[in-house]
């Protein structure tokens, strides 16, 4: 029976961030790459989600657009390289969001709570960012990630 549930235990342990190699993961409807990621907040706690990779211009440039939902353990991701000024706007965007501006160390700059959905008010970084994440509107309060917590995500 042991041995039955090993493989099980070995493919969920091969799926968590920053175990080796990047897991394999369906692309999301908009047809984008997928991928772990973890928070870790600085009370300790652990919060796991699965994130699209906009990576190309266009797919930052389109982000979450249009969409009419957001899952509470989904979001997605726009990595920077290399790090810059960034900021985002709300533009077409129908679901509240919390932006999170992330150091390329993985340290959580800054967070806009709750966007306003399809506002063209910006919604800069403090500094230069080697990513932005993001997640549902309230989802970072809910949650108690703050500035300072770590997001880990595989590249």
């Amino acid at each position: 029976m042991l041995l039955a549930a090993l493989p099980l235990a070995l493919t969920a342990a091969a799926c968590q961030p920053g175990a080796g190699s990047s897991p394999k993961l369906e692309r999301s409807a908009a047809g984008l790459e997928q991928v772990p990621l973890t928070i870790r907040t600085a009370a300790g706690k652990v919060h796991n989600f699965t994130v699209e990779v906009a990576r190309t211009e266009q797919e930052q440039e389109t982000g979450l657009m249009n969409r009419p939902t957001l899952g509470p353990d989904n979001g997605m991701i726009f990595p920077h390289e290399p790090p810059r000024m960034a900021s985002f706007w709300m533009k077409n965007t129908l679901i509240p969001l919390d932006i999170i501006f992330v150091r390329p160390d993985g340290t959580i700059v800054n967070i806009a709570e709750n966007t306003v959905p399809l506002s063209l008010e910006p919604v800069p970084s403090l500094e230069p960012v080697g990513a932005v994440l993001e997640l549902a509107g309230g989802r970072t309060a809910a949650l108690g990630i703050k500035a300072g917590d770590k997001v880990e995500w595989a590249r």
